[in-house]
This record gives structure tokens, sequence and C-alpha cells, in this order.
């Protein structure tokens, strides 16, 4: 469909995209999603301050005999940046699933990393009876306080370092860039700076090092939930260890701790982006869920 009004005026490159763009229109506005293949469906979501281009080579890997759907955030890729909206994990969440209710997605497989996974665990927990499994990568899902990302939430948060995100595309050109283990080229990488191009529509990355901290509670009733709802589905942990804070030993051995019979596949080489950085391994992980959870 055309691109609809108020959303970022950005094209992907084909070449690097080459996915049709639909938008679904949710309570904020036109969201952007993609939807490509056929078969059992896998639910992606991302995290930090990228959109549904992350998933851009699993989709592939994946192939047409898989239905892809990777939707942008409000305030993310080619999504509508709303007035009146806070850019919380929890308001992301709801509108995801206003997407799956739309499209009535069932059996589905949540992928999720960085702040996919608490979203994608809070859809996967409020209707568990749409999910035939899990796969996540270095994220979380419950009120976390240690020391890594409790400063890594303070200073992120703090006013300089908020500036330097809106004003400088920090998060992108600074943390995003020196983390990424992948080579991506310049016209791959604009993908992400371009879509950003003004400091207004990057208040969503400003927003979300400060929610680690300020989602707390939401975050606590979240853990919750999974407890009551999701210990018994599939699930697949992938877990690139170049990254300090999301792929400790303390968060992978919690992770072990709420699923015990998970699969476990650490990346030695890649870092938080493991879609970037390995998404042949993701793919595969994602494979090995959708069997497990297929009708018998």
């Amino acid at each position: 469909m055309d691109r609809p009004d108020g959303v970022v005026d950005f094209t992907p490159d084909p070449t690097e995209f080459p996915f049709e763009s639909r938008w679904f229109e949710s309570t904020v506005g036109p969201v952007h999603y993609v939807d490509e293949g056929a078969g059992p469906t896998v639910l992606l979501l991302h995290g930090n301050p990228d959109w549904s281009f992350l998933y851009r080579t699993i989709i592939r890997l994946l192939g047409p005999e898989v239905r892809c759907v990777a939707p942008d955030y409000p305030g993310f890729g080619l999504s509508v940046h709303p007035d009146r909206y806070g850019y919380t994990p929890a308001e992301h969440a709801d509108i995801v699933r206003e997407l799956v209710e739309h499209l009535a997605l069932t059996g589905m497989v949540v992928v999720g990393q960085d702040w996919g996974g608490p979203i994608g665990m809070d859809v996967a927990s409020r209707s568990p009876e749409r999910v035939s499994g899990l796969v996540m990568g270095n994220t979380w899902f419950w009120p976390t306080s240690d020391r890594t990302t409790t400063a890594f939430s303070r200073t992120m948060g703090s006013w300089p370092l908020q500036w330097l995100i809106t004003r400088r595309n920090f998060f992108v050109t600074g943390l995003m860039r020196r983390t990424l283990q992948a080579n991506l080229s310049d016209k791959e990488f604009a993908h992400y700076t371009d879509v950003v191009p003004t400091p207004e529509s990057r208040e969503g990355i400003a927003v979300f090092p400060r929610e680690i901290l300020n989602s707390r509670p939401w975050l606590g009733e979240l853990e919750k939930r999974v407890a009551e709802t999701l210990r018994g589905k599939p699930v697949s942990l992938v877990f690139g260890r170049k990254d300090p804070a999301l792929a400790s030993d303390a968060t992978i051995a919690r992770w072990r701790r709420e699923f015990p019979d998970a699969g476990y596949v650490e990346l030695p080489g890649a870092g938080h982006y493991i879609q970037e950085d390995d998404p042949e391994a993701c793919a595969a992980a994602i494979r090995e869920v959708l069997a497990a959870g297929a009708p018998a």
C-alpha cells in the first residue's frame, strides 16, 4: 500500500530490504510491518534503536514456507511517531498485541531481542493460546537491579546523554555502530541512521534506556505472568557472548532457571545484535522451535 501520512519519509533500498511495506491503523496511528511467506507464523520483535530491517536476513533464510511478521513500534522504523505517546515498552506491547489480533495470528513463535524480549513476553503471556514457542536472545523480562544495566540506564537517561541521543543520533552512530560485530556496508547501516533524521524522530530511542529502571513495576508484573502462562512452551535461547550486559552469565542462568528445558545456543563471536552478527544461528533456532511446537 502507499505510504500513509504521518510516517517517516524514508524508503528502504529494495536490494537490502526486498519486502512489501504494510501499515496497520493502530489506536495511535499507522504502524509499519512486513508480512512475508506462508506457513507457520513467526513474530519478530526488534529492540533499540533498530526496526524490522534488523530481521531482513533471517526472513530470507527462513524462506517462503514460513510466515514472518515483523512490526516497527511507534516511533521506530517506518511507523508513525505519535503525539501523546510515551514510547514505553508497555505501550509498545499493547500496539503489537493490536496487530496480532488484527492479523488473527495463532500458533506463532515469538522472537525477541533487547526490548523485543520483554515486549514479546508480554504479548505471549497475555495470549498464550496463540503461542507455540519462544526464541529469545540477549534480553530479559524481569526487574533488573544488576550494576551494569542500572548504570547504563542512569547514564543514558541523564540529560547530557539524552541530548546526544536526540541531537547527535548517538545511540545509532555511537553505541550501535561500535557494538556490531558484523561488518555492515555504509548502505546497510544507513537504514539505521537515515530512518531517524531529526531529534524529534529519535524520542523513542531516548526513552528506552530510561525504561530499564522506570518500567520495573511493569516488568515485575510480567515476570509473574510469564511463570503462570508460558512454562512448558518450547523455548530456545540464543546469546551473543560479546554483550557484557544482556549476555552475562547471571542473565543466562536466570533464563535457564525460568525455562529449564530450553535449548541454548551460545554465539562466542556475536555481540548484542545477534540478528546482524549471526543470522544463520538465529534462523536455525527458530526452525527448531517451529518443529517442536508443530502439531503432531
